[in-house]
């Protein structure tokens, strides 16, 4: 009996955390989603190496402010959609609504990138994946 405390309380820790997971308010304020072309992409596109830099799809959530911001650290000018972004400058794209979006993406080697917007994540088991979902970005790639 004294072997299955910690079961139970470790059980009860989880669910707890997941019952405030799936009902806790969302945050209010807009949030910046980075990604960023690093120095040297040019470079080794340019010798051969196929660089995937940024994720084929990026998912941002519109009931939460997600931004977009694709930042060049790279030498060169980068194309995204209908604009050139120059060397060291940012690029802050918001989203409004639902959809899912097409760009033109030259630091891609497929030369595109697809933005999904999701809509604001209800309370409950849609706010809890919602939830799990970015919280697994942040883990290393060795959590995934």
């Amino acid at each position: 009996m004294r072997l299955l405390r910690p079961l139970w309380l470790a059980f009860a820790v989880a669910a707890a955390i997941s019952a405030w997971s799936a009902f806790a308010p969302l945050p209010d304020e807009s949030r910046d989603e980075l990604f960023e072309i690093p120095k040297g992409t040019w470079a080794r596109r340019m010798a051969g190496d196929k660089v995937d830099i940024l994720p084929d799809t990026i998912t941002l959530t519109v009931g939460v402010k997600d931004v977009l911001l694709l930042r060049n650290a790279d030498t060169v000018p980068q194309i995204f959609g209908p604009v050139l972004i120059m060397p060291g400058q940012d690029f802050r794209l918001p989203f409004d609504t639902v959809s899912v979006n097409e760009f033109n993406c030259s630091a891609h080697s497929s030369g595109s990138m697809k933005v999904i917007v999701e809509p604001h994540p209800a309370a409950g088991i849609a706010r809890l994946k919602w939830r799990v979902r970015r919280a697994s970005r942040v883990l290393p790639a060795s959590f995934h």
